[in-house]
């Protein structure tokens, strides 16, 4: 295996996790952002306020989006499983 090939699998697996994680996080994000923006114009200064509707929401998302998930990264798991007879 050259540099090149090690480079392009990181690129690959940086890509990959990034997919995956993208839409969980994005979510938690604007969550998160929406529940700020409601607490400073009623003033209601609750701690506790924003991990009860962040942890539904990615709940909800990891049961709607996790086949897929696993899916593209069991896809990548395989293709780096074949790439191993190669690397000889």
């Amino acid at each position: 295996m050259q540099a090149d090939d090690a480079l392009g699998l990181m690129n690959q697996l940086l890509w990959n996790s990034l997919v995956v994680a993208g839409p969980v996080l994005a979510a938690a994000l604007f969550v998160g952002l929406l529940i700020s923006v409601f607490q400073v114009a009623t003033q209601l200064q609750e701690a506790t306020l924003s991990y009860v509707p962040k942890l539904l929401v990615v709940a909800l998302l990891l049961i709607a989006l996790g086949p897929w998930m696993l899916h593209r990264l069991t896809q990548f798991a395989v293709q780096c499983f074949q790439l191993i007879p190669s690397l000889g």
